[in-house]
């Protein structure tokens, strides 16, 4: 499975790379949203550990990795240090951040289905899961901020998409009995570059076909920086 493509030192330094990112951006939208450190801390936390908790809980992983390992814990109090004293700066790299958010959501639906499918849960159910890993802490975070889930959006690049897709891949490979190295690989990759084009070419969702209606949108609430 994916733990043959890394030693358990390099995935475990992946996981809190990821988590760190995930992290940053929920420290972020709670500085957007002026909460307190507290408030910051615990958008961090969730945005960081949200998917991967569901999903141990789901599948009976207890306790979960996030409170099995003090680091996946601390990295998001890290984030929260970072981003309350440090946010404007953060804001100024929010390109690579953005980079790395795409690179963790390519490792985390592979990682979160292959390690539902190694518990006992059906394909299909373990690439839902494998996505619920990779974008159920950013739906918490923005829930918690009183905001609509940015993958829930139309006028948002594509986020939840890549992560089928890689998930879809690995679930795949599992049923031809193909899933190695190379195939984890390219099924991460091909999550990450497809957030990376969805961000560099603004690809989004379609709505709904011939949709008529005299509602109005409502216009996108101005946030501070």
């Amino acid at each position: 499975m994916v733990h043959d493509l890394f030693s358990p030192d390099v995935q475990h330094a992946l996981d809190l790379v990821g988590i760190f990112v995930f992290a940053i951006s929920g420290a972020l939208l709670a500085v957007r949203k002026n909460f307190d450190v507290f408030g910051i801390a615990v958008l961090a936390e969730v945005t960081a550990l949200g998917g991967g908790l569901l999903r141990d809980l789901i599948i009976g992983a207890v306790p979960p990795a996030a409170f099995a390992d003090l680091g996946y814990f601390l990295m998001p109090l890290v984030a929260t240090v970072l981003v309350f004293f440090l946010h404007p700066q953060v804001e100024r790299t929010q390109a690579a951040v953005n980079v790395f958010d795409a690179a963790g959501l390519g490792l985390f639906c592979v990682t979160g289905t292959t390690k539902a499918y190694e518990y006992g849960l059906g394909l299909t159910s373990s690439a839902a899961l494998g996505v619920a890993t990779a974008v159920g802490g950013g739906v918490l975070r923005d829930v918690l901020a009183n905001e609509v889930p940015s993958l829930l959006r139309w006028d948002r690049d594509l986020y939840a998409v890549p992560a089928i897709v890689g998930a879809t891949m690995v679930v795949l490979c599992i049923r031809f009995d193909a899933l190695d190295t190379f195939t984890t690989a390219a099924a991460v990759l091909t999550a990450f570059v497809l957030r990376l084009l969805a961000m560099r070419f603004h690809w989004r969702a379609p709505r709904a076909w011939n949709r008529r209606s005299s509602a109005r949108e409502e216009p996108e609430k101005a946030t501070a920086q």
